[in-house]
């Protein structure tokens, strides 16, 4: 199959400086674009001076991961994309068990890699781990990740499996897919906008799949650190506007039912003496409340699939249940 590998950046020069490499060794037969999205910095011109095969591709503003993917990828054509941030580390062979996936079977749209991380390589990274699953309130978790508990990797989901979501850190999907869903919804700007695509997608009958044999190692937070209360406030609002968009059943009771939980969540950080992040989930809900009219008019045109979920609860499985690892769940 025709690959593009698609690296977006923003000012982010020591990180192609320190990654792109392992790509570039690792990534025979595909060729390999860096997407940039307006940056400042002189890593276009580094890129381009240094690695002359990777293609270049200017986008005209910052609009985040969401348009910066949208915009870059009209300009290339390729059977299969593969979506990489540029703090991932790639390992030899790791295309060939996902390409071989899309190969043999042709209802696969999206795919995710085994990602584990780079500071601590026996266990998984945070964003994606062993692939992604939400549960009936939008809350997402992995197989190897549930909230903030990281499990070790012990071979424990060297497998092919369907997944719910797969993480933005590394995602391949059919070009052909990609157009009929109509791209990332740019409203989210960033964080969660593989989730809505991810669940779009199901909605329309396609497979997502995780391949345990292909590793890759992310940093995670290089673009936006973890603790960042944007960050907290963009996970908030987006994970409400993808509820709304793709959720069947009675999303009037979800929604009530996920705002009473940010509620806690927001009162949880305020005793963490992290009042920011308080803010950011206030911030959170009144974007969502502006964004309503255009999420219901979305809603009310797209299709609905049962099944979305596997876990009504992760909250109550986690803290009340104290499963804090998927296989328990």
């Amino acid at each position: 199959m025709k690959l593009a590998i698609v690296i977006l950046n923003w000012n982010g020069k020591a990180l192609l400086q320190q990654f792109l490499p392992s790509v570039i060794d690792h990534s025979k037969g595909a060729d390999i674009y860096v997407a940039d999205n307006a940056s400042t910095d002189d890593s276009v011109a580094f890129v381009s001076k240094t690695y002359p095969s990777v293609k270049i591709i200017q986008n005209a503003t910052n609009g985040g991961y969401a348009k910066g993917y949208n915009d870059a990828l009209k300009a290339i054509d390729a059977e299969l994309y593969c979506l990489l941030n540029s703090d991932v580390e790639v390992t030899q062979n790791w295309l060939a068990p996902i390409i071989s996936e899309f190969i043999n079977n042709h209802n696969t749209a999206i795919v995710q890699p085994k990602i584990l991380d780079f500071k601590n390589k026996n266990y998984f990274e945070y964003a994606g781990a062993a692939g992604g699953f939400i549960d009936q309130f939008g809350y997402p978790y992995c197989r190897g990740r549930i909230f903030n508990t990281i499990e070790q990797d012990q071979g424990q989901y060297d497998d092919v499996v369907d997944i719910f979501w797969a993480s933005g850190a590394c995602l391949f999907i059919r070009r052909e897919i990609f157009e009929i869903l109509g791209g990332f919804d740019e409203s989210f700007f960033a964080h969660m906008e593989e989730i809505d695509l991810c669940w779009r997608a199901f909605n329309q009958g396609y497979k997502t799949k995780y391949v345990g044999a292909s590793n890759i190692y992310h940093v995670g937070g290089a673009t936006l650190i973890s603790n960042s209360p944007q960050k907290t406030f963009l996970n908030f609002r987006n994970s409400l506007f993808a509820l709304v968009k793709n959720a069947n059943g009675n999303v009037f009771y979800l929604i009530l039912t996920r705002l009473v939980l940010d509620g806690i969540a927001g009162i949880k950080f305020l005793f963490q003496f992290k009042g920011m992040h308080t803010i950011a989930v206030v911030k959170a809900h009144f974007h969502f409340y502006a964004a309503l009219g255009k999420l219901i008019k979305y809603r009310k045109s797209s299709i609905k699939r049962e099944n979305y979920y596997q876990n009504s609860s992760i909250v109550a499985s986690y803290y009340l249940k104290k499963c804090k690892t998927f296989n328990c769940l």
